[in-house]
């Protein structure tokens, strides 16, 4: 395996006033000078663009191509028969660091990291099973759910909220946890009555896909029960399911609105961007391009300590609310800052 280089220089052309004709020389755009290092990643499931996961390691990896210089590679995968070809793909490419996204793929890196001892791998929202080559990546997302529980309940009309997920794993709940906890607080600051549909922390039952298929029937018939038992701001937590709660509102007639997870919903889907009242950000495009910026920039050295993104280093939080900008209250913006204080300061526990 290639070793990371430390070089790479910035070269801007300067731009001449040409005294001689009384004009001025058009601008250079700044070139990137090619570093020795490349970037890879595998997807999950699902296409680089799939307004989640895929896509935010993608944007991440195509940015260090262009603002860094770095060689990058990947591969899409159709189905989990196409996870170890894929990153076997990756390490006969030579790849310094490759990405293995969702965790889907945690048996197959794992497998090829210990296959591979030389060749860095990091896993999204996986673990390692003691490969020090294998770095995990996760994200503290009970903190920054906790706070949309809390806008969700401000802003409701009707005291009902409501989320669902994919399957039931941490990764999914640690959101809905934080949702229904977030709200709760809400309740008893206000002493208003708030009532979360679709999770119940306490006895873990709650309403699931059993699948992270892309706006599926489930879930429209899912979001369209919520929105029967009252709920106007729904949280699904199940990859791309915008399309299908947006049809469920549309059925109902009702005022509803939307939180999206994972990257900022109405900046990457403004279709949507009406419905959105905020979303809940995974920041893995700036995980991402920060390790591959450490490692063929500034000569850091890989380790498989496990990345944890949170609220107090920026790796999560809540998008900026768009659309919804006017429609959420001075008073509730000033709450959700004052919360977010005290969660980083440990005064607040997001768990409970």
């Amino acid at each position: 395996m290639k070793i990371s280089r430390i070089s790479s220089a910035v070269a801007i052309a300067a731009t001449f006033g040409l005294v001689l004709s009384g004009c001025a020389a058009p601008a250079t755009e700044p070139t990137v000078t090619p570093v020795d290092f490349k970037a890879c990643a595998v997807a999950d499931e699902g296409s680089w663009n799939d307004k989640s996961f895929n896509e935010s390691v993608y944007t991440g990896l195509m940015q260090a191509k262009t603002q860094l210089g770095v060689e990058t590679a990947d591969a899409e995968s159709a189905s989990a028969e196409a996870f170890e070809p894929n990153l076997q793909q990756m390490i006969d490419a030579g790849c310094d660091i490759t990405v293995a996204v969702g965790f889907n793929l945690v048996a197959a890196v794992n497998a090829a990291a210990k296959a591979n001892p030389t060749v860095n791998f990091v896993t999204v929202d996986g673990w390692s099973e003691g490969n020090a080559n294998l770095k995990p990546f996760n994200y503290n997302m009970v903190e920054s759910s906790f706070l949309a529980g809390y806008l969700a309940a401000g802003y409701s009309k009707t005291g009902v909220v409501g989320t669902y997920g994919g399957v039931q794993i941490p990764a999914v709940t640690d959101f809905m946890t934080g949702f229904y906890n977030g709200a709760m607080k809400y309740a008893a600051d206000s002493g208003k009555t708030i009532k979360v549909v679709g999770w119940d922390p306490a006895t873990e039952k709650g309403d699931f896909m059993g699948d992270f298929a892309p706006n599926s029937g489930v879930s429209k018939t899912i979001s369209a029960s919520q929105i029967k038992l009252g709920a106007d701001v729904i949280m699904p937590v199940a990859g791309e399911q915008l399309g299908a709660l947006s049809e469920a509102i549309k059925a109902s007639g009702k005022d509803v609105v939307m939180i999206g997870v994972d990257s900022d919903r109405a900046v990457n889907s403004p279709e949507y961007a009406p419905l959105v009242l905020v979303s809940v950000e995974k920041r893995m495009t700036k995980a991402v391009f920060d390790l591959i910026n450490d490692l063929a920039i500034n000569g850091g050295t890989f380790s498989g300590d496990a990345y944890v993104g949170t609220l107090e280093n920026d790796g999560t939080g809540l998008s900026p609310f768009h659309d919804f900008d006017s429609k959420v209250s001075a008073e509730l913006k000033a709450k959700l800052d004052e919360l977010k204080a005290a969660i980083i300061a440990g005064e607040v526990d997001p768990k409970s």
